[in-house]
Order: C-alpha cells, then sequence, then structure tokens
C-alpha cells in the first residue's frame, strides 16, 4: 500500500499538473497596431498598390472586418485602444495618458499575463509636465517589460525612429548607430518575448504599436536605396530628403516592411509552439498621411490621416485565435477601439476591475461566427479637430448637426439638410445624435 507521503506526493503533482492546464487554457495576445495604415494597404481588402502575404494569410485563417474605424490621429487611439473608453471620458492632450487611466495592460497583468510593450509610445514617459526623463509610463500602464521609442525623448530631442534609431528598454535610453533599423530591433524583442514566455508556460500579452509606416518615408533594409549611415549623426529625426513627405514608392515598401514583421511575429509563436492558442489582433492606428495618394479599387485614393472623412478613419482589421476564428470569413458589422480592451478580456475570461465599465463591447462572438451583440452605430470624440460624430455604416451626424449619405457622399461634401431628409434618415439622424448626447464630453 503507497505510503502516505507518496499520495501526498501525487496530490501535489495532480494540483500543479490542474493549475498549468487551466493557465494554459487562457489564450496568449498579440496586439499588432500599425502607425497611418489604413484600409486601403491590406491588399486582401481591394485591388491597391499595395501586397500584404502575410495580412491576407492571416485573414484567410481567421476574420477580416471591413468596417472597422479609429480615431484619425494617433494619440487618441493609443489612448482609446488601450483604455476601452471613448476620448471623451480621458482624453488630455496630445502625446499624453492621464495615468489614473487602467488599461488592458493592468487588467491583464492583475489576471496572471506577463506583459509586454514595443514599438511606439508617445504617451510621455513620465507624469511631470513634458518632456520628462521618467519610465514610469510603462509600468504604471501594466507593462512588465518595454522596449519603445519616443518614451522619454521627447519634441526636439526625439531621435530617429528607422535607420540608426533612438529607444528606450526597460528603463534605459539606447543609441544604435550601426546601420540598425528600428523596426527590426524592436520586432526582435517582441520575438524573444514570445519566446521566452513560450518557454515558461505562462500566458502573456504582447502590444506591438508600431512605428511603420509612419513618414518620414524612407528606405527600409530591403529597399534598392537603403542606406544604413542614414541619419546616423543627426540627434533629432526631422525630414531630410524632399521626397520623405510624398514619396509613394518608400510608403509601398514601408508597407511591406509592416507586413514582413507580422509574418516574422507569427512565425516565431509558430516555432515557440503557441500559435495554437494565441489571439492576434492587427490594425492601423488612424488612415494614411494626406501627402500620399494610393490606387484603391482602380481609383484614386487620397489619404485622409487628421480628417474625419472616411478615408482618416477607416482601418484593416484582422482577428484569429485558431480553433474557435470562423476561418476564411469576412464580418461586416461595424467596431471601433473602445471594442478591443472588452474582446480581450473576454477571450481571457478575466474580470472587470471593479466599478470599471468599457464603452465598447466584445467582438469574440463575431470571431467566432456567432450572432453576438453588433453595433448599430460608432461614436468619435476628436478633440485635436474639435469634432464628434456618430455614424452607421451609411451615415454620419456630425454634433453640429451636419448629416451626410457616406454611400453617395464619401468626402462629405454635401450635408443633408433636416427639411431633405426622408423619414428613414430622420430616424437614423435620431439615434446618432443620442449616441452623440450620451458620450458627449459633459
Amino acid at each position: 500500500m503507497p505510503s502516505r507521503y507518496f499520495i501526498h506526493a501525487l496530490a501535489l503533482l495532480a494540483l500543479a499538473w490542474t493549475t498549468a492546464t487551466s493557465a494554459n487554457t487562457q489564450p496568449n495576445i498579440v496586439l499588432i497596431m500599425a502607425d497611418d495604415m489604413g484600409f486601403e494597404c491590406m491588399s486582401a481588402n481591394g485591388p491597391s498598390d499595395y501586397s500584404t502575404p502575410n495580412l491576407d494569410k492571416l485573414a484567410s485563417q481567421g476574420v477580416r472586418f471591413t468596417h472597422a474605424h479609429s480615431t484619425p490621429v494617433c494619440t487618441p487611439t493609443r489612448v482609446q485602444i488601450m483604455s476601452g473608453l471613448y476620448n471623451s471620458r480621458n482624453y488630455t492632450r496630445f502625446g499624453h495618458m492621464d495615468s489614473k487611466i487602467t488599461t488592458f495592460g493592468n487588467i491583464l497583468k492583475d489576471a496572471g499575463y506577463a506583459t509586454c510593450v514595443v514599438g511606439k509610445w508617445q504617451l510621455n514617459g513620465g507624469y511631470s509636465k513634458p518632456p520628462t526623463a521618467g519610465f514610469e509610463a510603462p509600468a504604471n500602464f501594466g507593462f512588465d517589460e518595454h522596449c519603445l521609442w519616443q518614451l522619454t525623448r521627447l519634441g526636439k530631442n526625439k531621435p530617429p525612429r528607422f535607420a540608426n534609431p533612438g529607444l528606450e528598454i526597460n528603463g534605459k535610453e539606447h543609441d544604435f548607430k550601426q546601420g540598425q533599423y528600428g523596426p527590426k530591433i524592436l520586432s526582435d524583442y517582441a520575438c524573444d518575448f514570445i519566446k521566452r514566455k513560450a518557454k515558461e508556460q505562462k500566458p502573456f500579452l504582447l502590444y506591438y504599436p508600431m512605428i511603420l509606416p509612419h513618414w518620414p518615408f524612407e528606405p527600409t533594409p530591403d529597399s534598392d536605396d537603403w542606406d544604413p549611415d542614414y541619419r546616423k549623426d543627426q540627434a533629432t529625426e526631422k525630414l531630410k530628403r524632399p521626397q520623405e513627405l510624398t514619396s509613394l514608392p518608400h510608403f509601398v515598401g514601408m508597407v511591406a516592411y509592416t507586413d514582413k514583421i507580422v509574418g516574422k511575429i507569427v512565425k516565431q509563436l509558430e516555432d515557440s509552439g503557441v500559435r495554437d492558442n494565441t489571439l492576434i489582433i492587427f490594425t492601423g492606428d488612424n488612415g494614411v498621411h494626406y501627402q500620399i495618394t494610393s490606387t484603391f479599387n482602380g481609383k484614386p485614393y487620397p489619404g485622409g490621416k487628421a480628417k474625419t472623412t472616411l478615408n482618416g478613419t477607416h482601418v484593416p482589421f484582422v482577428v484569429d485565435l485558431p480553433g474557435k476564428a470562423k476561418a476564411g470569413s469576412v464580418c461586416e458589422e461595424l467596431i471601433d477601439f473602445t471594442d478591443i480592451l472588452p474582446t480581450l478580456l473576454d477571450a481571457a475570461d478575466a474580470d472587470y476591475p471593479k466599478g470599471f465599465k468599457p464603452d465598447g463591447r466584445s467582438f469574440l462572438p463575431l470571431v467566432k461566427g456567432e450572432p453576438g451583440n453588433p453595433r448599430e452605430w460608432v461614436y468619435c470624440y476628436y478633440a485635436p479637430g474639435k469634432k464628434e460624430f456618430a455614424m452607421t455604416k451609411r451615415y454620419k451626424l456630425y454634433k453640429s448637426g451636419k448629416f451626410f449619405d457616406l454611400q453617395q457622399d464619401f468626402y462629405e461634401k454635401s450635408p443633408i439638410e433636416p427639411a431633405n431628409r426622408t423619414d428613414a434618415q430622420k430616424q437614423v439622424a435620431a439615434k446618432l445624435k443620442q449616441a452623440i448626447d450620451n458620450h458627449t464630453r459633459k
């Protein structure tokens, strides 16, 4: 008969196995957000100037959303995506996020996730008036590790992001002057984080707000005109070539490198044996820079960054969770960036902090091919432009009262006056006004 010590040892092993198995049921999470990459930049969305085979493959394995909307510029989007709240509730100023905000990093860390943020920060490093020399923000917002650009060195002290970059890594400033490429360094760190946490068998959150393909539009290491000495002796990032703000070929190359990094991250997940238990979301923070005009579905398509028209907010959006996502499907339901935090928590089976109520709703059921709770409208409080609006897939109403049929008037040139609205349009406008009234800053 086994001794009581042997039985006790078996019980401990069983408990350890049960705990590990339970922990492994939580999916890893990889959230990638490209910088200034609009809907037209993903080739699966329609014939265009761009080729994104890795993103297209990810979409074929998961779900491609066709009506996802950000805010028109990066800082409001970064605050919204991390907090799950509309900017009317928490936006302070450009390049800053209130230290009191609770993020998905905080919540998932409390739920047992290892957390890491790599890429572009631009939300202030500490909590004194910028520029600051502090590194407090990533840890305060729930991230165990960080490898970032524009965390502590801001404004005129901002180092290059691409060739020979300056980065802030886990509390220290690093300058790379040997021909290194910023996006490669950042994605290498991301892959190393995945590799380390997979070995530890601990669920992880990797948040990757990219620095690509934002201007300056420069060659990548895959370009024929790549120059490893570019910006090597320049302390701050400024436009050095006239074409850096208008070069479509360089921008196309930067989109291609963005896609390459997505493939690199996916391969690391596969090599680390965790691809089948990882939720991957890819999107962009706003539309393409307004100096870039692409060809999309056979027509000129100007970039709309900083504009509230569709080309400023309509972004690519791909979600995959192997074994659960309805592979190769296209979802035409509306989503916005307040929906991401609830979705991550839904996937992780994590609880909201007491008193915390996000503005968004989980789209995980839609990823699984279930009815879910789809939106009738999305809302935007755009502080830099002092505009607010709510919209359906077809109609948009601004707080000012201007009302547009987006199917007929993509660039919003001809508002429909109240007297000229059909009964159906009046009903839609009334619903959108109620949405604005419910969310506007009081």
